[in-house]
């Protein structure tokens, strides 16, 4: 299959790389702005691929509510660009969106089904991409996912790992639950997924939810670090973006296709706390 992958320089791009190139034939658009509408539709007929997965997106969530316009025009007017151009090519498209379409407040896990309501910006405008995806393409995954942490890019493993270093008191919020998930196991699902024409909408994430603090808890105690460790509420630690209290995905369409479920997000961070060690993070 000829897979071309937007964003191949993030965090989940890079994974997306490494794993699909094993089976597939993987191209990147390279330095393209996928809001030039013209240049997009231009790549998808030269390479004429038989995936597409869209992983490029403005994902800083705070900057989001700042820099509303170029979230817009990346996120939404971005994905219809790339949707538009499969649509045109009858390519298959994948759309990474993420759990913050949803606002926390159901208590429980959510299911595909459930309905999005974006508390941030940066929500709004996934789920305005998803909708781009809906209209303009027949022949699409949208696959919701949370949490990312991965070897090439910045995350929240990362950041915790840094600050304990520094010897600094770390205080983190502990009333905000998802499920970690790394993105080589997500792009390993993401291969799976594109190998059969199963289309719709997936959540697909590590499997266990926990709080921010929780987490930041699980990765000292993997790396036998001693570090001061406060858990505070989101109200003593303000931010930009409000975030869901409570986004953790139920990957129940995943599991109805009969795909198993990723493992744990604890044992998928080991891996990846082994890999940094071993000099593999960036």
């Amino acid at each position: 299959m000829k897979v071309l992958v937007t964003g191949a320089s993030g965090m989940l791009g890079s994974d997306l790389i490494e794993v699909l190139k094993e089976n597939h034939e993987v191209l990147t658009s390279g330095d393209l702005d996928i809001r030039d509408l013209e240049g997009v539709m231009e790549l998808a007929a030269e390479t004429q691929p038989d995936t597409i997965i869209h992983a490029a997106a403005f994902t800083d969530v705070d900057c989001a509510e700042s820099e509303r316009e170029t979230a817009y025009q990346v996120n939404v007017l971005g994905t219809r660009n790339v949707a538009a151009a499969a649509s045109h090519t009858g390519t298959r498209m994948v759309y990474i969106s993420t759990d913050y379409v949803f606002n926390g407040e159901k208590g429980d896990e959510y299911f595909e089904f459930d309905e999005p309501d974006p508390l941030n910006f940066y929500g709004k405008t996934k789920y305005l991409g998803e909708l781009a995806v809906r209209d303009l393409t027949d022949k699409f995954y949208i696959v919701r996912t949370s949490w990312l942490f991965g070897r090439n890019g910045r995350n929240f493993v990362r950041t915790m790992v840094e600050l304990a270093e520094r010897g600094h008191e770390i205080s983190v919020v502990d009333d905000q639950y998802g499920s970690p998930t790394y993105t080589r196991d997500l792009a390993g699902a993401i291969g799976r997924l594109i190998e059969r024409p199963a289309y719709g909408v997936y959540h697909i994430t590590n499997s266990g939810h926990c709080s921010w603090y929780e987490f930041a808890r699980e990765i000292f105690r993997a790396l036998q670090m001693d570090v001061k460790l406060k858990p505070v509420r989101s109200h003593e630690f303000p931010r930009p973006a409000r975030r869901p209290s409570f986004s953790v995905l139920k990957n129940y369409n995943w599991a109805m296709e009969g795909f198993k479920l990723l493992r744990s997000y604890r044992e998928a961070l080991k891996d990846y706390l082994e890999e940094m060690r071993q000099g593999g993070g960036r």
